[in-house]
């Protein structure tokens, strides 16, 4: 039987990267004053309709949605912001936590889409939500968070893009130019594009064709036409980003390619992988909480794919932690005694914090060395008759070679070989 397409499975010797990037994603949120937020697999359908938009790719074409026993449309969740929107509203937590709310997660996702390198139908993302601010500190702060995040794990060659979509007053004006300008290329565009024309024109601005893409290259920008709001909003970002160092790309064809996003939209792209070296993305989404039902509130956040960030690591050459090693292997050598007094000392080094394995399948001497060495024991004790008898044994390091006398009858010796 076969894993279903679009899925990997991350396999024992392989979890430590995912552990080394998520521990750095909670240490870095924590340094910024972001908590963990957990929110269900799936939602109600209604709440990526609403929040994520009807407009979008992934409304239309990637959810997996469902109906379930009691004849209810459920969606496996295609990303992470709406069903933290959906929580804050539910649990009151605007007024429940103090404002700013600031908040991270760390979830699967799914999205029914052509499986390609660093993106899978069944995905993870690292994603951070700043709720209660329409400043442009916020957005500055959000993408701080995000460039340390990304150079803690040692990604620095980066290039950060901005861009200002406007509000839904300047978006108005914007969106009047734009169809004006597409109205007479329409015949050479996708269907898809066609259809955004009337419901959505800024979602053609995000579109993979190749020939709409060439189309769209000369289309008018939106900073041009910001109100005076979101041009100072933008300007604000901009000098508080320079003002930290980090340096930025005005790129005017980024609008991400979701419906709620206002104002500032951004990327972080990597420029090792090519094509493919989008590693997060983000933004304003100043009308979200309201679109959901709640109250207008501002806020802004980003995500990024974990898969996609190891595939970069692993690009670089980067490494990603390091696969857990016991400590110490005790090998018993005889029978139910040097077994049973192994087991037990096992027991109690682990009390005391110390990895140590020993044999749980009765095998003999040979294969439980070539067991130590093949999961990286660092010293190894050999337990036979004699050992168990006179309450003595040798523990050998097995990179030095050196061996020294070791009490069994108090670790105290054990831990301080093994702790040196």
């Amino acid at each position: 039987m076969n894993i279903p397409k679009g899925t990997k499975d991350v396999l024992p010797q392989d979890s430590h990267k995912w552990q080394l990037i998520e521990n750095t994603a909670r240490f870095v949120a924590g340094v910024f004053g972001f908590k963990e937020i957990r929110t269900p697999t799936f939602e109600h359908t209604e709440v990526f309709l609403r929040g994520v938009g009807e407009t979008t790719d992934i409304v239309n074409k990637e959810m997996y949605t469902f109906l379930d026993k009691g004849d209810r449309s459920i969606t496996l969740k295609p990303e992470g912001t709406a069903g933290s929107a959906r929580s804050y509203i539910e649990n009151n937590l605007g007024e429940v936590l103090p404002k700013p709310l600031k908040m991270f997660y760390i979830t699967p996702v799914f999205r029914y889409e052509r499986p390609q390198a660093g993106r899978l139908r069944e995905h993870h993302q690292f994603g951070a939500e700043s709720y209660g601010s329409g400043s442009a500190y916020a957005d500055a702060e959000a993408i701080l968070l995000a460039k340390y995040f990304l150079e803690s794990l040692g990604i620095t060659a980066l290039e950060l893009n901005i861009n200002s979509i406007g509000c839904k007053s300047c978006r108005a004006e914007y969106n009047g130019a734009l169809k004006k300008y597409l109205e007479s290329r329409l015949a050479d565009m996708c269907a898809q594009c066609r259809e955004r024309f009337e419901k959505n024109p800024l979602r053609i601005l995000d579109c993979k064709n190749d020939s709409c893409k060439k189309i769209t290259a000369s289309a008018p920008q939106t900073l041009n036409f910001l109100c005076a709001d979101c041009g100072e909003h933008h300007k604000k970002l901009k000098t508080a980003l320079t003002a930290c160092g980090v340096k930025f790309l005005e790129n005017p064809s980024i609008v991400r390619g979701l419906d709620y996003y206002t104002r500032t939209v951004f990327e972080f792209i990597s420029t090792s992988i090519g094509a493919q070296g989008t590693v997060c993305g983000g933004g304003r989404y100043n009308h979200l909480i309201e679109s959901l039902g709640g109250k207008e509130t501002p806020a802004v956040g980003f995500g990024m794919g974990i898969e996609r960030l190891i595939m970069v690591l692993e690009s670089l050459n980067i490494p990603i932690g390091e696969e857990l090693k016991p400590d110490l292997y005790i090998a018993p050598l005889g029978g139910e005694k040097e077994y049973l007094k192994a087991f037990t000392l096992v027991k109690e080094l682990r009390d005391k914090g110390i990895s140590a394995e020993t044999d749980i399948a009765e095998r003999g001497l040979k294969a439980q060395m070539k067991f130590a060495d093949k999961i990286g024991a660092r010293f190894v004790i050999v337990l036979g008759e004699s050992e168990t008898l006179s309450g003595k044994a040798k523990i050998k390091d097995m990179q030095s070679g050196n061996e020294t006398e070791v009490s069994l009858k108090d670790i105290s010796g054990i831990l301080t070989v093994v702790n040196s």
